[in-house]
């Protein structure tokens, strides 16, 4: 009697050890169901001023696609493939010289009198704007203004008391934090994709002014130019590219930031196009090697490989080699971060600017100019075969004088030497090619080869030290070091 009460004892306590269990894994799935978002109030209040935006342009006949081969008229999707591939069948009437491209992707209404944000890409060659809002209305949009750098456009419709966005402060975003796009992918309006902020500050590639914000959020074709809100509903930030390698959502996507993009609007209402803060310097990234060989603690900051003539860096006495590591204030950690810090810059301001030169902090103050139109600053050059060759054994590298077509690759009083071919060795090593010209060793100028092979001869082994270069795309610096076993 004893054991079977015993039993049943224990079988009571695991029982209410269970039930307690149980009740403990319930909250917490509650709880945590709890903490996740709810995006339904978002979208039900903020989702009427999301538009969908068409276009037409026309284009030559010779750039059209052929129709694919092997599908014969009436077969299933004849009516999209004569859309978009045309029909050289055409009952004997021949194609016309010039048909319709259309393209598709998503805006945004920012006040109730008509004023539509989308991308720059999204309307560029269009010879209409369709603006197609959520109750199915249809407005012709005009072009108050387009900024290819930041990819923003400002539209305008003919329309009143319209649903409006509410403008969020982009700055204020966290890595990690939820958020939420609404657009029209492949044509599929006011779709909802969510996700998290993946990163700050990113720099594309040709995209140099714009400190991007990274999301997973999933971007697709047709979701250029559309919102991205954050939990409170406010617009953070405009969808604008995505990285791919099928053309598709791959988990990296990148939205223009909205207190760049309200900056721009601003400009783009005021005179239709966008002025930038100017610098005047070709910049490259710090590596470590050359963090050592120019005396930093770190590999940080932008390092100068080129100061343009008449440019605010050359008037504040910005130098080659020197490595910008502040700029008003604010710490620049790599050379991405400082074009978009200068670009948001007023022109004639005046800006503390702090640079490592020769191991030393210095500040100087740069009055910021105005960016050119055309800031492409790309030369090229030539080599002649029958120009002197001088070998120099410890770098493995044969150079030679310049001829006039390379001096005219070199800032006016600026010389070098060229590098016609190059072994195994320190040379090699440092990334240091055939076609170079090496214009600067170790912070010290070269104005021919006799310099250059004195100036090498004299390097210590075993420490980096930098040497700058110019090729077609531009200069760039490298960090050299010779071993005494090469």
């Amino acid at each position: 009697m004893r054991n079977a009460m015993t039993i049943k004892g224990a079988s009571f306590i695991a029982f209410t050890l269970m039930l307690f269990v149980a009740t403990i894994n319930s909250s917490w799935a509650a709880k945590n169901a709890l903490g996740l978002p709810d995006f339904t109030a978002l979208v039900e209040t903020h989702s009427a001023a999301v538009v969908n935006i068409s276009t037409s342009q026309k284009v030559n006949q010779s750039e059209r696609l052929e129709r694919p081969r092997g599908i014969p008229p009436g077969a299933p999707f004849d009516d999209f493939l004569r859309r978009f591939f045309g029909d050289k069948e055409g009952g004997g009437h021949g194609r016309p010289d010039l048909f319709d491209a259309k393209s598709l992707g998503s805006g945004f209404i920012i006040s109730e009198d008509g004023y539509v944000l989308t991308n720059n890409h999204v309307i560029k060659g269009a010879d209409e704007i369709i603006v197609r809002l959520s109750d199915r209305r249809e407005f012709v949009a005009e072009v108050i203004g387009m900024d290819k750098r930041s990819d923003v456009a400002l539209l305008k419709i003919d329309a009143d008391d319209l649903p409006i966005v509410k403008i969020g402060k982009s700055n204020a975003l966290k890595v990690g934090e939820w958020v939420l796009a609404i657009g029209s992918p492949f044509g599929f309006d006011h779709t909802v994709t969510a996700g998290i902020v993946s990163a700050k500050g990113r720099s594309l590639p040709n995209e140099n002014y714009v400190p991007f914000i990274q999301t997973d959020v999933a971007i697709n074709p047709g979701n250029s130019g559309g919102p991205l809100f954050n939990l409170e509903g406010e617009v953070v930030g405009i969808n604008s590219q995505i990285y791919s390698r099928t053309g598709g959502f791959m988990g990296l996507s990148f939205a223009i930031p909205m207190d760049m993009a309200m900056n721009v609007v601003e400009q783009l209402k005021e005179s239709g196009h966008v002025t930038r803060g100017w610098f005047g310097i070709l910049i490259q990234d710090v590596t470590r090697e050359l963090a050592e060989s120019f005396e930093m603690e770190k590999p940080i900051g932008a390092l100068v490989a080129k100061v343009i003539p008449e440019s605010p860096a050359e008037a504040a006495g910005i130098k080659v080699g020197d490595v910008v590591v502040a700029f008003n204030g604010e710490e620049v950690v790599s050379s991405s971060a400082l074009p978009p810090m200068v670009g948001s810059t007023r022109v004639g301001e005046k800006v503390k600017t702090q640079v490592i030169r020769e191991g030393k902090a210095i500040t100087l103050e740069v009055k910021i100019g105005e960016l050119p139109l055309d800031d492409d600053l790309k030369v090229s050059a030539s080599k002649k075969a029958e120009d002197k060759e001088v070998e120099i054994e410890r770098l493995a590298v044969i150079v030679s004088a310049l001829e006039d077509e390379q001096k005219a690759m070199l800032e006016e009083g600026k010389s070098g030497v060229y590098v016609d071919s190059v072994g195994r060795g320190a040379a090699a090593h440092a990334g240091i090619r055939k076609g170079d010209i090496i214009v600067m060793l170790n912070n010290r100028d070269i104005d021919g080869v006799k310099r250059f092979k004195a100036i090498v001869e004299e390097l210590k082994a075993g420490r980096s030290v930098p040497v700058l270069v110019q090729r077609s795309s531009g200069p760039v610096f490298l960090a050299l070091k010779i071993m005494d076993d090469e």
